[in-house]
């Protein structure tokens, strides 16, 4: 089991340091859709997320995999809650052969990943609650409009000095870091 590496601190001063992940569901008319996501806890950049009809391992695999594609892995601590998405074999395995580092909330504690909850909250207000979804593609396609061109690039933080998330990591840029670190 992982430990308990980010206690709900979850400010960090430079990417790729602390990812937070977690896994929401919205209906539609033909069924439900599971989005999982990998927020970096730096800019509240979504630098992984995964969209499916089914709630399994594959789900968070493939948000994980993403961020992992997308960003600097070695060393990130990559914090979830208990779910058996997140204890499952093959997010530990995709987790540990990247050199990521598994933290995972305590139990029943939803302040331990108090910023992806805050994510989500923000998703159902601006996104998911505004209509009654048909089909399971039209939700997906508005989940990726959101994620990647409103949330990513348009939608200013209070929190990140009113930028979005790319702004603010473009402004506070930190060089790579050696893989010695």
């Amino acid at each position: 089991t992982a430990s308990v590496l980010v206690n709900r601190a979850c400010a960090r001063t430079e990417p790729d340091r602390v990812w937070l992940t977690d896994i929401t569901e919205h209906p539609t008319r033909e069924g439900k859709v599971y989005c999982a996501v990998g927020l970096d806890a730096f800019s509240r950049r979504v630098v992984g997320w995964s969209i499916d009809s089914s709630q399994t391992a594959n789900l968070v695999v493939n948000a994980l995999g993403m961020a992992i594609e997308n960003r600097q892995a070695e060393g990130v601590v990559i914090h979830s809650d208990h779910g058996t998405q997140y204890t499952s074999w093959a997010f530990t395995r995709r987790a540990l052969d990247s050199g990521l580092v598994q933290s995972m909330g305590s139990i029943g504690d939803c302040y331990d990943n108090g910023q992806m909850e805050s994510f989500w909250a923000r998703m159902q207000v601006e996104l998911l609650n505004r209509k009654r979804w048909n089909t399971r593609l039209e939700l997906a396609n508005a989940i990726f409009e959101y994620l990647e061109i409103f949330h990513n690039r348009q939608r200013r933080h209070s929190s990140l000095g009113m930028l979005s998330p790319i702004e603010y990591e473009l402004r506070h840029h930190q060089p790579a870091r050696s893989q010695a670190s």
